[in-house]
This record gives structure tokens, C-alpha cells and sequence, in this order.
């Protein structure tokens, strides 16, 4: 499998991207989600979403530096302007104090105003604007919206963001209609119309020209289903129907009914309900009756394959069928009822109407020799068949069988955390108003994921507005337990013990009411280990959840940070490398690859540990956890001046972090690991006791 820059930061500063300026140290993505790294692969982004925004807005107003009370008013509207620019003045330090490590002086600060200067910050979005017919490559990076992760931090950001959005967008659909006007090749015309329907789906000319190269290419069933996707896009985003211009060319596509050209009976015009998305709340074949994606697996296509090995295609997706199902929250349509849609000009509309589908999984498989491929993509059919994952598998074919469970449990495991994520993106797209239970569930993972303190609160509110509206939904209390974990272990906790109480009361009652759901009881497993440290208990429902689900990675990350706990170091090791095997870019990678370093500083390889935990803490810097080993790490290796930062940073997130605290509640069981951990820590400059701890120990040396 091919690794890419964003699933691999650490990759991003091997090659210099197109228009990188001489003496640029800084690379600053803003369409997508926000990405700030230096030369030496060092992630610079700040950890507060104000100081991010404060960035964007100063990049994006280059070459003109931003004045200062404009900065001010866009940031913090609703409060005086005396306090505004105070606030102002504080988020400034945290930005200097982010982009030290570049190395250089990149921001340009008077007592007016705020400006990048120049030559020191490549830009994507300068990129997209200077992209012409002639160099069109930058059109590539328009792979998401502008800044896609700050919205809702303040009204006057929120219209400034949503007129920048428009601009870039403007920028792009131009230069791309620029580029698909005038094309007559249709292998030529096809990429560019896509394109084109990349940065605007609603855009009809685009599916004109795309259904015109079909036709002229022969592919007449390629363009009409073109037709249906248009027909379908623009029910879901603007509520109306293709123009007359559309609707007449579907008719001469599809020509007089004497046609010699095969092609399937137009299917029915749908209802103004069938135009609507399946509801994302249905009900399970059995089991608990809630929400959650449908997909269905087709056969895979055949490449180079003897017809003594033709069962390849539909034993694949059959086996990723019933990998899937072990999933609950998921949804799966039968691959046998799918397989007659495997044809070449095989209809997507008709599937997701048929079978209520959210998602298609398909793929190739491709014999040479004795060594096998196999192309596994991700469609989402609500997004007019755009494919939001894929991967490719080359191995060596000398147990076919084996290979078919090996490459299904590492599909089925991936392609569930990037579903999970999609769909809890989209709900957090929409209204809050009437959210489902489950619509409640998956904005919450979206702030979860973010591990920032406010945003945090927010998902716990929304999880207990979850449990409110429906008390019995497993799934809910189960995150709700989840979420718990992450408020005691970054000590934002108001009350640790009744947060210790709570996700237990949680965790319990999750089991209960869905006793068959792995994710529930993994969960209930950490929350056991991690928060009670009743580890053997822990031990018995991580094996229990792998053995109902063998593919879901988090129950073999969280149960190898159990099973270190315990001091089992070696089937830590194994455990969580099985995590990574299945999932190497799983969302919540911040949190399962912490476990690597405290495993590595375990077995004393602290140079493992230090160059895992650089990696770690710049995927989310404001996770807690993963500072300590490595900076455990960092203590033994004697590097002073990188533990003095780390700890640093560590105590921005967790101020009263301290040497007592971290014996006090580390769950590690045998007084070996402990000692050795804390000695790290101390070589590393950990304060032995925090202000309150030490007050506290003089007041009872007064009282004696």
C-alpha cells in the first residue's frame, strides 16, 4: 500500500511541493483540515482553535498584513473591544509560541497589525489562485472545504470563513471550467468534467459533458447513469430538477426505442421521498433497532485469472460480507443479492434504491505468477459515487484461502472507522434541531476526536442528551463511558470521583443492554483497566470483544495497553502491532500509537520511544498521555533541552501534572514498572509535587 502525505505527516517534508518559495521553512495547509509543518516534518499547528483561526486569517490575507482590530472583531464580536484585543494579545503569544520551532521569523507583529512575511510560508490555497489552464495541477489540492474544521468559532468568523470558502471555490470551478471548455476527446473531456464535479457537484454542464463523452465513446448505459447522478445531486442540494438542456440530451442519448444499442429500461422517476438520503435511523435485522450505515460488498472483477480460481471474486465478497456484519453498527446487504449488478455497466442508482445502501464496496483482484493484487475502493453513493477509500494489497499468492481472511479483516477494519467518521461529519454538517439519538452519537465523535477542552464539554452534553432521548441505545452509553476516560485521564475532570463512578454506571449498562457489541465491551474493558484498575477483569472483556469481533482494531489497542498494565510487555507488543496492521491510519491513532511509547520505554528502547512520541504528540497535541512516557523517554536518554519543551507542553495541557499525581493514578501493576517510569519523569525535570501537593504536605508537617 502506497502511504500519503496526510495519512503519513511525517512523509510531508521529503518532497518540496509545486511553487515552494526558496527560503520557506513553513508549510500551511488550509483546505481541508487545517495542517502546519516545518522542513524537518514538524508539526507547528496550534492546539487552540483560535490560534489556528488567527493563523489562517493572517495567511490568508497575504500579502496585506491584518489589522489588528479587524482580527479582533472577526475572533471575539461579542465582547467589548477592550477585551477582545486582550484576547487578541494572548492568542498572538500562543502563535509565536507554536511557530518557534520553525526556526525562524515568520510572523511580523506591530502594535497595528499582523502579516507572514514574505517568502517564509508556502500556501495551498496561493497555489489554487495562481493556477492557470496552463499549470493546473494545483486544482489537486482542492480536495475539501476551506479550513473545514473551524467553523463555529464566532458569527463574524463564521461569515468572514464563508465568503473565503466562495472565493477559493470561485477560483477553482473557473480555472476547471476554463479547462473542460473546448474539449472534444472524450478520454480527455471525462477527467476534466469529474474534476470539475469534484469542486462543484451541482454543476450541470459538467454532467452534460460528462454524459456527451460517455455517448461518444459508445458507453450509452455510462451516460445515462451520468444523467441519474445529476438528477440525484440536484434533488439533494438545491431541491430541483435537471434543465430542459439536461433532460433534452438524455433523450437523444437515449435515442428512438428501436435502437439497436442494449441498454436496461429506464428506471421509474423516483418519488420526492425516494429522492431523500435513506434515513440514517433504521432498523437492524436484529439486535438493538438504531441508526447506522448500509453497504453492501459486490463481487470483485477478475484480472489475469484462470478459470479454475473464478470463485475469487464472489469468496471476497463474501468473506468482507461476513467480516462486515460483526460490526453492529453497520448495516450489510447480502453479496449474493448484489452480484447480479456486477456488470460493466452496472446501475448505482438502482442498487442504493433497491437495497436502501449507503456505501458500495468493490474491487479487482490481478494474479501474475505467484504474486497477487487486490484494489479494494469505498463509494459513497450519496455522494454521486465518490470513492472515499481506497487500498491496494500485494501479496504473495501461496494460500489463496488464507489471503482472502488476511485481506477482508484488514478491509473491514479500516474502511469501519472511516465510515464512522464520514457519517459523523456529514450529521455535524446539518441542524442540530431533531437529531436522533444516534445523530446526537456521532457529533460528539467528531469533538472527541478533536481532544480540545471545550469542545470536549460539548460532546459530553450531547451524549447525555443522547441517553435522554433514548435510554436503551447501547451505543451511547457506551462513548458516554469512552468520553470519561479522556475527562479524567486530561484531568478536566470537575469531579474525578464521580467521573470514575459514572463511566463504570456507563460502561455496565452498555453491556447490558447490548451484551453481542464488541466496541461496547472493549470499552467497558479500558474503563475497567484504565479508571478501577481491576485489570484481570479487563483482560476477560477485551477477549471477549475479540472474540465476537476479531477485526475491530481499538479492542486490540486498548487491550494491549491492559495487558501493560499488567506488565505483560511482550503481548502488549504483539497486541497493539496487530492494531496497526489492520488500521495503520485509523482515526484515533493519536490515542492507540501513544501506547507504542509507554510499551518501547517498558522495555527500555527509549530511543523507539522518543522518536514515536515525537510522532504521536504532533498528530494531537493536546493529548496528555502520550507527553509522559516520552518525556519518561527523553529523561533516560539525558536530552534536556527536547524534555524541557515537551514538559512544557505537557503542563500547558495538565498544569498540576506531577511526579506524586503520576503514582498515584497510573494504572501500572508491578512496582518495578512504576519506579522506573517515575525515575524517567524526574530525570526529565517533573516536578516531585505540584503547588496544591506540596501546600498540602507542609500543612500536615504544621499539623504534626
Amino acid at each position: 500500500m502506497d502511504p500519503s502525505p496526510r495519512d503519513l505527516p511525517s512523509l510531508i517534508g521529503l518532497d518540496d511541493p509545486p511553487g515552494m518559495p526558496p527560503g520557506a521553512v513553513l508549510r500551511l495547509r488550509l483546505i481541508g483540515q487545517m495542517e502546519a509543518w516545518t522542513f524537518s516534518a514538524e508539526n507547528v499547528l496550534p492546539v487552540g482553535r483560535k490560534t489556528r483561526a488567527l493563523l489562517a486569517i493572517v495567511a490568508l490575507s497575504a500579502p496585506r498584513p491584518a489589522l489588528r482590530g479587524r482580527l479582533a472583531e472577526l475572533l471575539w464580536s461579542r465582547r467589548p473591544e477592550e477585551q477582545a484585543r486582550a484576547s487578541l494579545r494572548q492568542e498572538i503569544h500562543r502563535l509565536l509560541e507554536s511557530l518557534a520551532p520553525a526556526g525562524a521569523d515568520i510572523l511580523a507583529v506591530n502594535r497595528d497589525h499582523l502579516s507572514l512575511r514574505p517568502g517564509t510560508t508556502w500556501i495551498d490555497v496561493d497555489e489554487v489562485t495562481r493556477a492557470s489552464v496552463e499549470h493546473p495541477a494545483a486544482l489537486s489540492l482542492l480536495d475539501g472545504d476551506l479550513l473545514e474544521d473551524l467553523s463555529g468559532l464566532d458569527p463574524s468568523f463564521d461569515s468572514w470563513l464563508a465568503a473565503e470558502r466562495e472565493r477559493v471555490r470561485d477560483r477553482g470551478r473557473k480555472l476547471a471550467e476554463d479547462l473542460l471548455r473546448g474539449l472534444s476527446d472524450p478520454d480527455v473531456a471525462i477527467p476534466a468534467a469529474q474534476q470539475l464535479l469534484r469542486i462543484d457537484r451541482a454543476h450541470e454542464g459538467a454532467w452534460r459533458a460528462l454524459m456527451k463523452s460517455h455517448a461518444a465513446r459508445g458507453e450509452r448505459g455510462m451516460a445515462i447513469q451520468a444523467y441519474d447522478r445529476c438528477r440525484a445531486v440536484l434533488a439533494d442540494l438545491l431541491d430541483a430538477a435537471p434543465s430542459v438542456e439536461t433532460q433534452k440530451l438524455l433523450s437523444e442519448i437515449r435515442g428512438p426505442s428501436g435502437s439497436r444499442l442494449p441498454r436496461r429500461p429506464p428506471a421509474p422517476d423516483p418519488t420526492p421521498e425516494e429522492m431523500e438520503e435513506p434515513p440514517l435511523l433504521a432498523e437492524a435485522p436484529s439486535g438493538p433497532t438504531r441508526g447506522g450505515a448500509h453497504i453492501g460488498v459486490l463481487p470483485f472483477t477478475l484480472i489475469g485469472i484462470e478459470e479454475a480460481d473464478a470463485h475469487l471474486g464472489p469468496g471476497f465478497a463474501e468473506e468482507i460480507t461476513a467480516a462486515l456484519s460483526r460490526f453492529r453498527w453497520l448495516f450489510v446487504a447480502s453479496s449474493s443479492s448484489l452480484a447480479r449488478f456486477a456488470d460493466e455497466n452496472r446501475d448505482e442508482i438502482t442498487i442504493r434504491r433497491l437495497f436502501g445502501l449507503d456505501y458500495l464496496l468493490d474491487g479487482s483482484i490481478q494474479l501474475v505468477r505467484n504474486r497477487l493484487r487486490v484494489t479494494v475502493r469505498l463509494l459513497d453513493l450519496r455522494q454521486a459515487n465518490q470513492v472515499v477509500w481506497a487500498r491496494r494489497f500485494d501479496r504473495q499468492a501461496n494460500d489463496l484461502l488464507s489471503l482472502q481472511d488476511e485481506i477482508a479483516a484488514e478491509v473491514v477494519a479500516q474502511t469501519d472507522p472511516e465510515i464512522l467518521l464520514i457519517e459523523a461529519r456529514r450529521v455535524a454538517s446539518r441542524p442540530r434541531a431533531g437529531a436522533s439519538a444516534y445523530h446526537l452519537v456521532l457529533r460528539a465523535l467528531v469533538l472527541i476526536n478533536r481532544l480540545e477542552r471545550e469542545a470536549l464539554a460539548e460532546a459530553g452534553a450531547l451524549l447525555k442528551e443522547a441517553i435522554e432521548r433514548d435510554p436503551d441505545y447501547a451505543a451511547a452509553h457506551a462513548w458516554y463511558a469512552y468520553w470519561h476516560t479522556f475527562m479524567v485521564g486530561q484531568h478536566w475532570a470537575a469531579d474525578s470521583t464521580a467521573a470514575l463512578e459514572a463511566a463504570e454506571v456507563l460502561a455496565n449498562r452498555a453491556i447490558l443492554l447490548d451484551p453481542f457489541d464488541a466496541r461496547g465491551l472493549t470499552i467497558c474493558g479500558h474503563v475497567r483497566a484504565f479508571l478501577h484498575r481491576r485489570l484481570d477483569e479487563a483482560v476477560v472483556l477485551h477477549e471477549r470483544a475479540l472474540s465476537l469481533n476479531p477485526n475491530l482494531a481499538m479492542a486490540w489497542a486498548l487491550s494491549a495497553v491492559t495487558h501493560a498494565y499488567l506488565g505483560n510487555v511482550a503481548e502488549a507488543e504483539r497486541r497493539n502491532l496487530r492494531y496497526k496492521k489492520l488500521s495503520p491510519f485509523d482515526p484515533f491513532a493519536f490515542f492507540f500509537d501513544a501506547f507504542f511509547v509507554l510499551i518501547h520505554l517498558m522495555k527500555g528502547d527509549y530511543e523507539a520511544a522518543a522518536a514515536i512520541g515525537r510522532s504521536v504528540v504532533g498528530m494531537n497535541p493536546a493529548f496528555s498521555a502520550a507527553y509522559k512516557p516520552y518525556l519518561a523517554a527523553l529523561g533516560y536518554l539525558g536530552r534536556t533541552q527536547e524534555a524541557a519543551v515537551v514538559r512544557k507542553r505537557l503542563l500547558s495541557v495538565e498544569p498540576d501534572f506531577s511526579i506524586l499525581r503520576f503514582l498515584e493514578t497510573t494504572p501500572m501493576q508491578q512496582e518495578a514498572d512504576r519506579v522506573h517510569f517515575a525515575e524517567g519523569l524526574r530525570r526529565a525535570g517533573v516536578p516531585e509535587r505540584n503547588d496544591a501537593e506540596a501546600a498540602a504536605g507542609r500543612e500536615r508537617l504544621v499539623r504534626l
